[in-house]
């Protein structure tokens, strides 16, 4: 093989490497979105169910959602001691 072609294989792997990590991290961004919003409903779920015995309940909307996708876990415990306080 010449030196031109191999430079061209280089350097068209270069450019697939780099398109992959651009594409990429933004995919794990919102893979890591959709597993919060995921576990933050159940959560929310199990919040509400456990709350019907004390006429406690937290309403699932799209802004509950988006907070506990963004916050995890946390964004949840922080809802609820939120909800808790204004009770």
């Amino acid at each position: 093989m010449e030196l031109i072609n191999v430079l061209t294989y280089i350097s068209g792997l270069c450019i697939i490497f780099v398109l992959c990590r651009i594409f990429i991290l933004p995919l794990k961004f919102i893979f890591k979105l959709f597993l919060n919003s995921f576990i933050g409903v159940i959560l929310i779920l199990l919040i509400n169910f456990i709350g019907s015995f004390f006429s406690f309940h937290i309403g699932m909307n799209f802004f509950t959602i988006i907070f506990i996708s963004i916050l995890g876990v946390p964004g949840a415990v922080l809802i609820t001691v939120t909800k808790l306080i204004l009770l």
